[in-house]
């Protein structure tokens, strides 16, 4: 397998498709780079080098007891690109993934970045405070953690319903699709998946999208039930300058899979331009 060591010696896995401009891919809780599959090798056989990251605790990277926090997240995806030596990159985000990719940003700049593309994010922050009355309340992802501890594959199980809209009326989600969720989720170690719910959830990604000086597309569906939009990609758009917004209607959270070729499509639009303006300058 493709891995790199952190500095603390958390070995990562990552999958590396393609050759030309660079995408990377950040996932979103819990799952692993290969919720990225439909993405990956749709960009690669249209002249990409598409590279995504199982992120510590998840799929095939080590299960590391510390470092489950959005800070460590960012650097983790630092080391990737600086062990890769990665340049002109579209950074790519889903959820969790999409503040990974802010977080980075406010950490490491952009001298290695040529675009970002947050995707159902959760910046710039979901939890409700006296900052954020439209967020959602702690008691939310404290049922969250509670429901993980008591019975873990029966949480995926009905989280995915959730994350994929099948719980909607004639929703139009296969039972395959439902069982990859729970495959990737149950390979996400206990505790950094626990842990990972204080990350996406606490963590104020204000300061970073602030940050943003690269070309930034904000993809969010409209009916996402997990990361709702109104509390999340239309904030971001704001804070971002020169963002640039699509949304979907009737669209989940997991829309890159119901909403493959749609998604597919405005990825493509949005790294070709990037891909043209980099080499114009």
């Amino acid at each position: 397998m493709s891995t790199i060591k952190t500095k603390d010696g958390t070995e990562l896995y990552y999958k590396d498709w393609g050759t030309g401009p660079v995408v990377t891919f950040s996932h979103g809780w819990p799952l692993n780079a290969d919720a990225w599959d439909g993405q990956m090798l749709f960009l690669a056989q249209n002249g990409f080098r598409c590279i995504a990251h199982d992120r510590r605790g998840h799929g095939r990277s080590a299960q590391a007891s510390s470092g489950n926090d959005m800070d460590t997240y960012a650097d983790d995806l630092a080391q990737l690109i600086e062990a890769l030596d990665l340049k002109d990159i579209v950074m790519v985000g889903h959820s969790t993934g999409g503040g990974e990719v802010a977080r980075y940003i406010g950490r490491h700049g952009t001298s290695r970045v040529a675009g970002a593309v947050l995707i159902g994010a959760v910046p710039p922050l979901l939890l409700k405070t006296p900052a954020n009355p439209e967020g959602l309340p702690l008691e939310a992802f404290d049922g969250l953690r509670t429901a993980l501890l008591a019975d873990r594959p029966k949480f995926w199980s009905d989280f995915a319903l959730m994350f994929y809209g099948a719980n909607r009326p004639d929703a139009k989600v296969s039972q395959g699709t439902l069982d990859q969720f729970w495959r990737l989720s149950m390979q996400a170690g206990l505790k950094n998946a626990y842990e990972c719910i204080k990350a996406f959830s606490e963590t104020d990604f204000t300061d970073d999208l602030k940050k943003f000086d690269v070309p930034a597309l904000i993809l969010h569906g409209e009916d996402d039930q997990i990361v709702p939009i109104k509390d999340t990609a239309f904030k971001s758009a704001e804070l971002i300058r020169n963002a640039r917004m699509i949304t979907y209607p009737g669209a989940p959270h997991g829309l890159t899979t119901t909403h493959q070729d749609q998604i597919n499509a405005d990825l493509l639009a949005f790294v070709m331009e990037q891909n043209a303006e980099q080499r114009a300058a």
